[in-house]
């Protein structure tokens, strides 16, 4: 009879440890963490910000030259695309509806900004950086 105590203990003990399907707690709904998600102290304080597009006329422009003298400054643009289109423009007079409308000088090579217009959009160009480290053509 001990035996069978014993074993009838055990399923009490079981039945009560493990408890009933109904007394399982129920899976909680994800609801539940969007406050969380929506303010999270972990999150970035503030979006990434996109760069200005840059103006379709000026989408493949970029300064090739960019000199200084007494007349006043004189800039070469170029295209990346269009290997033939070049613009000499100066600071007096605009050429074929482009202009100078200001230049960011620096003293380190290739850094110089040049801010052009044309139909009364602004573009800020800088020299193409692909160019300038290309080696010179040996002749």
């Amino acid at each position: 009879m001990t035996a069978r105590l014993t074993f009838m203990s055990v399923i009490s003990l079981s039945t009560t440890i493990c408890g009933r399907a109904d007394d399982l707690p129920t899976k909680a709904s994800f609801d539940r963490y969007k406050a969380m998600l929506e303010h999270s102290p972990f999150a970035v304080a503030t979006g990434v910000v996109t760069p200005a597009a840059t103006p379709n006329f000026a989408k493949d422009l970029y300064v090739a030259n960019a000199a200084q003298s007494p007349e006043g400054a004189m800039v070469t643009i170029a295209s990346s695309s269009d290997k033939n289109f070049k613009k000499y423009l100066g600071t007096n007079a605009p050429v074929d509806g482009y202009a100078i409308a200001s230049i960011k000088w620096s003293h380190k090579v290739g850094a110089t900004k040049v801010t052009i217009s044309k139909d009364g959009q602004l573009a800020t160009l800088t020299f193409n950086q692909m160019v300038s480290v290309q080696p010179l053509p040996s002749r």
